[in-house]
């Protein structure tokens, strides 16, 4: 059972809901260590090929809930970072962002750090922690200028300005703008076109992609030797690929 979001899992896809709408879904640590130890789980789940984050209410997350922390609210040890997946590099399984609502500070640095984000048309986004003299430091500054470039990148965080879904779509980090009603059920979507590929092909190509942004040349990067390409090569689901192909059926994808 968990506190602070609701996690649901069919069909190889975990769907997880921050449930703190009465405060935007603005997290704690506590709910941060919740949320680290359900995709510590949903990562150790050979069942579970996708999973899909978005929020309760009317918003994804307000980021850190600032609100706790001067109250002297209770505070853990929360490793993996805002929702369990800011600080989390490790986990080849793909998770998708599902933005239905405000996505600030913190909020919007769970949605960076997912490898997919579909918005509703009301998402809005933004990295406001130096208009509170702060900054956005769990990921924001790394991988926003990573994800769209520096200049386009610096234009939000040195302004602190808010961000419609739209935008975001032409700046290239929101891979699709949906009507309001519809965010679900086009999350969905995707991790079911996700889910319906080998899932360790999908590994592999996720990790290579990442690993590759993060080596000093294409020719280096495309030279490097990648356990989890390795695994890929030595699996199951590598000889149930062509075998479907060729028998003109579709393939029975075990992940191993």
């Amino acid at each position: 059972m968990t506190e602070y979001c609701i996690v649901e899992k069919k069909d190889h896809i975990m769907t997880v809901r921050l449930n703190r709408p009465e405060r935007l879904n603005a997290l704690h640590s506590l709910a941060n260590a919740e949320l680290g130890e359900v995709f510590d789980d949903f990562d150790a789940d050979d069942d579970m090929w996708v999973a899909i984050i978005t929020g309760e209410g009317r918003g994804f997350s307000a980021g850190n809930d600032l609100r706790h922390q001067a109250e002297g609210g209770e505070r853990v040890e929360a490793p993996k970072g805002f929702a369990g997946l800011t600080s989390r590099f490790d986990m080849s399984k793909p998770v998708i962002a599902a933005v239905n609502g405000v996505s600030m500070g913190g909020g919007f640095e769970i949605a960076l750090a997912c490898d997919l984000i579909i918005a509703s048309d009301q998402a809005k986004f933004a990295l406001p922690e130096p208009k509170v003299g702060l900054a956005a430091l769990a990921g924001g500054l790394n991988r926003l200028p990573r994800q769209i470039g520096v200049k386009r990148a610096l234009g939000m965080i040195l302004t602190g300005r808010h961000v419609s879904a739209e935008e975001g779509y032409t700046l290239g980090f929101v891979n699709e703008v949906v009507p309001h009603d519809q965010l679900m059920e086009k999350a969905m979507d995707w991790a079911k076109q996700i889910a319906s590929c080998a899932p360790l092909s999908i590994r592999a190509s996720k990790d290579v992609v990442y690993r590759s942004l993060d080596t000093e040349s294409l020719q280096a990067s495309m030279e490097a030797q990648y356990d989890s390409v390795k695994t890929l090569f030595k699996s199951e689901d590598f000889i149930e690929g062509p075998k479907a192909f060729s028998e003109k059926r579709a393939p029975n994808w075990k992940g191993k």
